[in-house]
């Protein structure tokens, strides 16, 4: 494992999680309350034994690089870190990342130097456990050139992926990006039986997608990439690669999400509230890491709590009631409040016994949720001013809207944006 680096691609502009990502990039938008995105990519790599990590990203980067700096600090003897690489002019390059390809391709030098064998290529917008030293395993064992974690999907599910055919040992001999021809969907089904006798459970799924967990051989990566156009690992530099060079696939069925758009994020936070879970994020042999914080415990005061995750530091006035929902660090929800199906990010620090009495004399809420307001199906950012009686409800069940400085429906989900302020009475 001291072979191996590790890069994790952070440098979409994430448009797709906008407005979350409006004034940060997507690794560092919040999750299940108390974490980041990025914690899960470089926790799966320390519970791994893989503590050289680099974080790749070019938009928004600055509350990125201080969650980073403040969390993952390693002795002086272990030679570990956890580093941000910025898009940035060289004299060799002068452009942004023009993709997964281009951005790896922009960082080689710090994949060639000594003693750097293997480079394993995260996301850092998926939410998943995974043991990366058994995909070491299967990398080392087959003398692959290339190793791509790969998860069994429905037909329905294939148009989102790259979907690969494997041969009787999981070599993979055919690769394409997010097909939407009904025969090339055909030409691409796995039998379930094969997929059953390899350890995975089929369960009606046929076709075999790309997680986009790749391992490279470090010389083959450089190959690959130095001296070519290639911007896109999927599109471009996998189909090529594979009449060229051992490209193997790696199996896997553990719970796996990809948080690419507003709704499959707010179904994967208030998926982690239920009383089963399908992700769990007690596992005490493969914890996820985050920035250490110095908070009071959570308060509630005569409120109803059902199959929520609260986060350290709230403050939940009586006759609230929160069902299905995650409520995030320092949140201040007012008394008979009613949130339903959400994530409340919370707030990025307390406001003082100052800041309340200017608040009340401007009549402007304070950071947090007044009381009597209805909060459903819907995601707060973080630093949000909610008055009171306020109904952020979907009621005529947009599916999108224009943004408004209060709040936007997308995905036919209510996303009030960081910093909003949202007067008393207000509804959609």
């Amino acid at each position: 494992m001291k072979q191996l680096i590790s890069l994790i691609l952070g440098g979409g502009r994430g448009t797709r999680l906008y407005p979350l990502t409006k004034f940060r990039s997507k690794p560092a938008v919040p999750i299940a309350g108390k974490y980041r995105l990025i914690d899960i990519p470089i926790s799966n790599c320390l519970n791994s034994g893989l503590n050289r990590v680099y974080v790749l990203t070019q938009f928004l980067s600055v509350s990125l690089h201080r969650h980073i700096t403040h969390t993952y600090k390693f002795d002086h003897f272990g030679a570990g870190f956890v580093e941000l690489l910025a898009a940035q002019q060289t004299l060799d390059h002068a452009n942004w990342y023009q993709g997964t390809a281009d951005a790896v391709r922009q960082n080689l030098r710090y994949v060639q130097e000594p003693q750097v064998e293997h480079v394993l290529i995260l996301s850092g917008d998926q939410l998943y456990r995974m043991d990366f030293r058994r995909m070491l395993d299967t990398h080392l064992l087959m003398a692959a050139d290339v190793t791509i974690a790969t998860l069994p999907v429905a037909r329905s599910s294939v148009a989102s992926f790259g979907i690969m055919r494997l041969n009787d040992g999981g070599r993979v001999v055919d690769f394409v990006e997010k097909p939407k021809e009904l025969d090339v969907v055909d030409r691409f089904r796995t039998d379930p039986t094969w997929i059953d006798q390899h350890g995975v459970e089929s369960r009606g799924r046929e076709h075999l997608a790309s997680m986009g967990i790749y391992l490279f051989r470090r010389d083959v990566l450089v190959k690959l990439l130095d001296g070519t156009s290639h911007t896109d690992f999927g599109k471009e530099v996998f189909p090529g690669s594979i009449r060229t060079h051992h490209v193997q696939a790696h199996m896997f069925d553990g719970y796996w999400e990809d948080i690419g758009t507003i709704r499959s994020f707010w179904r994967a936070n208030v998926e982690l509230a239920t009383e089963s879970p399908p992700f769990d994020l007690e596992a005490p042999d493969s914890p996820i890491y985050s920035r250490p914080r110095f908070l009071p415990p959570a308060r509630l005061s005569a409120a109803q709590v059902v199959h929520s995750l609260i986060a350290d530091g709230c403050t939940i006035g009586s006759g609230a009631c929160i069902e299905n929902s995650v409520i995030g660090l320092r949140c201040r929800i007012g008394s008979n409040v009613t949130i339903r199906n959400s994530v409340i990010m919370g707030a990025d620090y307390y406001e003082s016994a100052g800041d309340l009495r200017r608040n009340a004399q401007t009549d402007r809420p304070a950071i947090g949720i007044g009381s009597g307001t209805v909060i459903e199906n819907a995601i707060v950012d973080k630093n949000c001013r909610i008055g009171k009686g306020v109904q952020v409800v979907n009621r005529r069940g947009l599916q999108d809207s224009d943004e408004t400085p209060q709040a936007v429906i997308c995905d036919g989900v209510v996303v009030v944006p960081k910093e909003a302020i949202v007067p008393d009475g207000w509804s959609l």
